[in-house]
């Protein structure tokens, strides 16, 4: 008998549907295809400093159920019709959690939430919340985590995100320099904003790379380069980044490298000591740097449900609370609201104090 040297330790191999399929399946349609368009358009010009508005990037630290989903966009799209003259709100739509141990990998891995895992299950029903999010006018954001499944939903992303754990891989960045969405990259776990940097400017090149086809075959991909890449500032385990001094010096590093002095705030993460409740004190410093004209902080993120806190999935999954995080704890809906309401006044006092320059 020949002596057996691969798939060791593999228990299960199950075939993917071709990305192809989904999009068949549940196609994008002109009226979603040209509201992401518009969308993209809007972020755009945002990082480039013609729009004044904040790029206010808001929602659930990981999507686990469609019903609370669609009803926080339901929110969110019915806040910013009277706020849109100072945000442009996009909706944190995360279906991938990175894990530094163990735990629920998100709605992709594990749609049912029972740690059985049906990823083709996931993707179907990741496209359909971001296509339901389209129909209702709702920019959509998520985090590319996983370098084969953004090509059964990333043409449906308004905005992408590049995290902590990743922004040091040369995979990731490849893969940012093809995508269509501008891309965000965070600082890294260690707080190296140059990190961030150095990936931005590398995702602006072009690239030759391996990917999967919407057919579902290997290809070769030669990417153009993605010229909207742009910081993150996250904090770190050794502190946070928001303040206006760190701020200064990220939009210094980046003017050093030739690139946009512009930058994102996330509140949470590291920035808020991992503390979600200190959010609106995170938004509060920011908003306070905006209203005293600063330009540099372009946008923020906000962990946010409608139910404030986390909870823990558990065998009786019926026993889960609508609309509360099995992730990270969030914020509720009517703090998410009040922080916003602060960040709009913010933008509009810098207006009003540009006008009286």
């Amino acid at each position: 008998m020949p002596t057996r040297i691969s798939d060791l330790h593999i228990a299960r191999e199950d075939l993917l549907p071709a990305p192809r399929q989904l999009h068949v399946e549940l196609p994008a349609g002109e009226a979603e295809a040209a509201h992401i368009a518009q969308a993209r358009a809007a972020v755009q010009a945002i990082l480039r400093g013609e729009d004044e508005r904040l790029l206010a990037i808001v929602g659930p630290c990981s999507i686990h159920e469609p019903g609370s989903a669609l009803e926080y966009a339901r929110r969110l799209r019915e806040f910013s019709l009277h706020a849109a003259d100072a945000l442009y709100l996009v909706m944190r739509v995360y279906f991938e959690k990175p894990r530094t141990r163990l735990g629920w990998k998100g709605l992709i891995y594990d749609p049912d939430l029972d740690g059985r895992g049906d990823i083709g299950a996931g993707l179907r029903l990741a496209r359909r919340i971001l296509l339901d999010c389209a129909r209702l006018g709702v920019p959509a954001a998520s985090e590319i985590l996983d370098l084969v499944t953004p090509q059964y939903y990333a043409e449906l992303l308004t905005w992408g995100a590049i995290g902590a754990r990743t922004v040091e891989s040369p995979l990731h960045r490849q893969m940012a320099s093809a995508l269509s969405a501008p891309v965000g990259f965070k600082n890294a776990t260690d707080g190296s904003v140059q990190t961030a940097v150095d990936a931005i400017l590398v995702a602006a090149q072009p690239h030759t790379f391996p990917s999967v086809s919407l057919e579902g075959r290997a290809m070769i991909v030669e990417s153009t380069g993605n010229p909207y890449g742009h910081l993150i500032l996250r904090g770190s385990d050794a502190g946070p980044n928001y303040d206006a001094a760190s701020v200064r010096r990220a939009a210094a590093a980046l003017a050093q490298a030739g690139l946009p002095p512009r930058l994102i705030v996330d509140c949470s993460h590291g920035n808020s000591g991992k503390d979600y409740r200190k959010q609106p004190e995170v938004a509060a410093c920011v908003a306070d740097q905006i209203a005293g004209g600063s330009r540099a902080i372009c946008g923020v993120m906000l962990e946010s449900h409608l139910v404030e806190g986390k909870q823990a999935i558990t065998d009786e999954l019926k026993d889960l609370r609508y609309g509360q995080s099995v992730t990270d704890g969030c914020i509720g809906w009517e703090q998410t609201a009040a922080v916003l309401e602060r960040l709009a006044a913010a933008v509009r006092s810098r207006r009003a104090l540009q006008g009286q320059a």
